[in-house]
């Protein structure tokens, strides 16, 4: 399983450059990042090498669709996502993910029908470049309210939607927050098939009551109390190989340096996967 890391808890940043040579020098070996952004930057030739000099793969893209909105929004993105998609194959990525707010002011009905064939399209579109789609299922108790009306929070409903959309490239973001705030165990994950996630997100929460747990109030891994050596163990004991990417998302800007945050990167990282005996 390879050590990734997003952007999200590194600070201020100041060029994709300066976060895969952080990355690289601190043993990280995949970072998610907008590949159509670097190629536009520096080729793909250039983006290839700068990945391959420092050691570094694409663990994910985002996905650049906005399929919650309206249908001539969904369908204005359709051609970013077709150029991020070659872009993304081009540099050797087969990830591509987006989240699931777990409600929605719309309609529930409605939103599911609409939301299945967005996503559905996406997927093929994907598909055709070898990409597979991570849908992230999101567990804060605090977002199931948010808006009016209750959507998918579950790893139980995400699976069953994954299997509505009925596209094979369809498949989780896997993360240890939302995974923690579901009340999920280790055993959980080992009833997944290895092939069922296309990518897994790590951070750590807070020492508070689950039901208080905010979205935003993430902590660096091996910094709170969510048992990350079980979410690990269980993870290499399916078989999945894939990148595991650090995500912290918080409530205020962190003050510390982009470098100073990828060492306590690291440190959280050596911290977990030690407990994990990886």
């Amino acid at each position: 399983m390879l050590r990734g890391l997003t952007g999200a808890g590194l600070g201020k940043l100041e060029s994709n450059e300066q976060f895969i040579e952080l990355a690289a020098k601190y043993g990280f070996e995949a970072v998610d990042i907008d590949a159509l952004g670097l190629v536009e930057s520096y080729s793909v030739a250039g983006a290839r090498e700068l990945l391959h000099k420092h050691g570094l793969v694409i663990g994910s893209i985002g996905l650049p669709v906005e399929w919650r909105g309206s249908e001539e929004t969904f369908r204005a993105d359709l051609p970013k996502l077709t150029q991020a998609a070659a872009a993304a194959a081009a540099l050797g990525c087969t990830s591509c993910c987006t989240y699931v707010l777990p409600s929605t002011d719309l309609g529930a009905a409605h939103f599911m029908a609409v939301a299945t064939r967005r996503l559905r399209t996406c997927a093929q579109i994907l598909g055709a470049y070898g990409i597979r789609l991570g849908l992230e299922f999101v567990g804060p108790h605090h977002l199931r309210t948010h808006w009016k009306h209750p959507f998918i929070w579950t790893l139980d409903e995400t699976l069953d939607w994954i299997d509505a959309i009925g596209e094979s490239n369809v498949g989780l973001l896997f993360d240890a927050y939302h995974w923690y705030t579901n009340g999920l165990t280790v055993a959980d994950i080992e009833k997944l098939r290895a092939e069922q996630i296309v990518h897994v997100h790590i951070n750590d929460a807070p020492d508070v009551p689950v039901e208080e747990v905010l979205d935003n109030a993430r902590l660096y891994p091996g910094e709170g109390v969510i048992d990350l050596a079980g979410f690990l163990q269980g993870l290499q004991r399916i078989g999945y190989k894939g990148a595991i990417s650090q995500e912290i998302l918080t409530a205020t800007p962190p003050t510390e340096s982009p470098e100073s945050l990828v060492q306590r990167s690291k440190a959280g990282f050596d911290k977990v996967y030690a407990a994990a005996g990886i």
